[in-house]
């Protein structure tokens, strides 16, 4: 284990499972303290416990990104824990699968509000913050929806090429005052919300998106975390604005 990241505090949304609980434990063996929040609070606490297992230091705070007074409340108790608020990874979305002319304006609004209002919402706290405190780090989880035609995912795939925009406008109104916001566009990769969809087995979905992926393969939650944990680094100190695929070449 190194101290790539001690002393720092992350806060990890969507942290209960998937790319968001590889990337709380990876931050947390870096020497970072991690708050991990989510709506499901059990698989918060598992999270919780693999960090603490490991020697970590980590948090859980349950939060509903779509709620301005719960992300607000996220902040806050990130503050109050740890004193600070230095990384954040806002990670926390949905997937809803159905043709465009058979989506309901309710499914679409939750797909909508969670993706792009929840990762706006996010945004704006944690920069309230981090300006207040000198800077920080955001990155956002986009997806590799954003850059290729991905159907029956219309909503999906709106909501992520929204968070791209919204991430560099972001990036390039609050880069001058410390703050450093980029994006993630993973590819296909082995998480929880990735194999619940319906109509195949996860067996027939791994078999089928490793033979259109150019690699070969599908990827890890652990390949996307160490993403994130490189542009949250000082190594990417001059990247800011970027959107980086992670989908071995399958949106080329």
């Amino acid at each position: 284990m190194t101290a790539r990241f001690a002393g720092r505090v992350t806060l990890v949304t969507g942290g209960g499972s998937g790319i968001g609980r590889a990337t709380a434990v990876e931050f947390a063996r870096r020497g970072a303290a991690v708050v991990v929040a989510g709506r499901t609070a059990e698989s918060l606490k598992r999270t919780v416990a693999a960090i603490r297992a490991e020697g970590g230091e980590a948090t859980a705070v349950p939060c509903d990104v779509r709620s301005e007074d719960e992300v607000r409340a996220l902040v806050g108790a990130t503050v109050a824990a740890y004193g600070a608020l230095d990384i954040a990874f806002n990670n926390a979305g949905v997937s809803l699968v159905g043709s465009l002319t058979e989506f309901s304006v309710a499914e679409w609004d939750e797909v909508i509000s969670t993706n792009l209002t929840g990762t706006f919402l996010l945004m704006k706290h944690e920069i309230i913050q981090m300006r207040r405190a000198g800077g920080g780090v955001i990155v956002n989880n986009a997806s590799n929806a954003a850059h290729m035609t991905v159907p029956p995912l219309a909503a999906y795939s709106a909501s992520k090429a929204a968070v791209l925009s919204l991430t560099r406008a972001a990036a390039r109104e609050f880069l001058p005052e410390g703050v450093r916001i980029n994006a993630i566009s993973p590819g296909p990769v082995d998480t929880p919300m990735w194999a619940t969809r319906p109509g195949e087995t996860l067996e027939d979905r791994h078999r089928r998106m490793a033979a259109e992926s150019p690699a070969g393969v599908v990827g890890s939650a652990e390949q996307i975390a160490r993403t994130v944990l490189w542009l949250a680094s000082p190594e990417a100190g001059y990247v800011a604005g970027h959107d980086l695929v992670v989908d071995g070449a399958m949106s080329s």
